[in-house]
């Protein structure tokens, strides 16, 4: 287990956030930058190595309580640092891609979509949702669209 020091040490390294003093001798670090009405990324670091980082928007193997935190009391270096780098980026603004695709009879449908979600609209309904870019591609590849 990390002690105190060196989990702060680690956090301390993530220039965006905030450090707050809290009682006991624990600490939080906020990100001011999010999106989110959640700031707190870092929450009740203890001096027993004790801590909470935000998951709640995350897709995680590790326990999300239900407060949308994940204790970090056993997390080597490394796992630290990736979890705070995941806890920011799931706070920051998606840039939202948007991109036309024609078919050989002049249809044309929009692709959009960010990270986790990506929507093929025809006109503004809706026609279907997938999970990556990729497979987006390959259903308009399959139904005969291209780039415009």
């Amino acid at each position: 287990m990390l002690t105190f020091e060196q989990k702060l040490a680690i956090i301390e390294s993530f220039p965006e956030l905030t450090r707050y003093n809290i009682s006991m001798g624990r600490v939080n670090f906020h990100f001011e930058d999010s999106v989110l009405d959640k700031k707190v990324v870092v929450d009740r670091l203890h001096p027993n190595g004790n801590g909470f980082i935000y998951g709640g928007e995350l897709d995680t193997a590790y326990e999300v309580d239900n407060r949308g935190m994940i204790n970090i009391r056993e997390l080597d270096e490394k796992a630290l640092h990736s979890l705070i780098h995941e806890a920011i980026d799931s706070m920051k603004e998606t840039e939202i891609t948007t991109e036309t695709w024609i078919d050989d009879e002049g249809y044309t449908v929009t692709l959009s979509g960010a990270d986790d979600t990506w929507d093929v609209f025809t006109g503004e309904l809706l026609d279907a949702t997938f999970p990556t870019k990729e497979s987006a591609i390959e259903y308009l590849n399959q139904e005969g669209f291209r780039p415009n």
